[in-house]
């Protein structure tokens, strides 16, 4: 699903979720705006590292392969030079 798609999927369902709100029909608002999050990436904030699935041909077509995104301000450890603290074989 393309960005513009998400973005138009997003909108209506929003409306729909207020259009829900004014008919005081609170649990199809909330299953709406849980549909929302898991749009905009955002299902689980909060609770640990943010895993969703990938949209159809983002990975490849079939995969159910979780998308798993770093916390902000992290960075890739620095990778462990070879030549240092190498303890010589026993003979």
């Amino acid at each position: 699903m393309s960005l513009s798609a998400i973005s138009r999927k997003i909108e209506a369902l929003t409306a729909e979720m207020r259009a829900a709100v004014a008919a005081e029909d609170f649990e199809r608002a909330a299953r709406l705006r849980d549909e929302i999050a898991v749009l905009k990436g955002e299902a689980g904030a909060g609770q640990g590292p943010e895993v969703r699935k990938p949209p159809p041909g983002q990975i490849g077509l079939g995969t159910n392969v979780p998308v798993v995104a770093p916390p902000k301000g992290w960075t890739p450890p620095k990778k462990p030079d070879l030549k240092t603290n190498v303890k010589p074989r026993k003979r």
